[in-house]
């Protein structure tokens, strides 16, 4: 796995697919941004967690994840960083595949999204 991407991605999962119970914090949490404000007295909080990826790179990221990756890509990508509740072999079944091919297609899917965010940089 390609560390970065893989850091990326996890924060990715807990700014925008946390798990169950957790309400997500901040702009784009399905709230108001005034009432974000109101709620933290006037800081905008951008991250609960100190993630060093702001909401808009989790969005740009949740972009990338839902429009470029394949299909059997984009199962695998959303299966292992935001399935809390399942453990590895859950996983594997749940994408239909073997352990191997499931580490394949995540090694796939995050050679994909760091030539996506590397060309993205490029048109900037």
């Amino acid at each position: 796995m390609i560390r970065y991407i893989d850091e990326a991605l996890q924060l990715w999962a807990a700014e925008l697919h946390p798990p169950h119970g957790v309400e997500r914090i901040g702009p784009g949490a399905g709230g108001c941004s005034l009432a974000a404000l109101i709620d933290s007295r006037g800081v905008l909080i951008r991250s609960t967690r100190g993630s060093r990826v702001l909401l808009e790179q989790a969005a740009e990221i949740e972009l990338l994840v839902n429009r470029h990756l394949p299909d059997k890509e984009r199962q695998v990508v959303i299966e292992h960083y935001t399935n809390y509740d399942s453990r590895d072999a859950q996983k594997w079944a749940a994408c239909g595949c073997s352990r191997p091919q499931y580490y394949r297609r995540l090694q796939q899917a995050h050679e994909s999204l760091e030539r996506e965010l590397i060309n993205r940089k490029r048109a900037a």
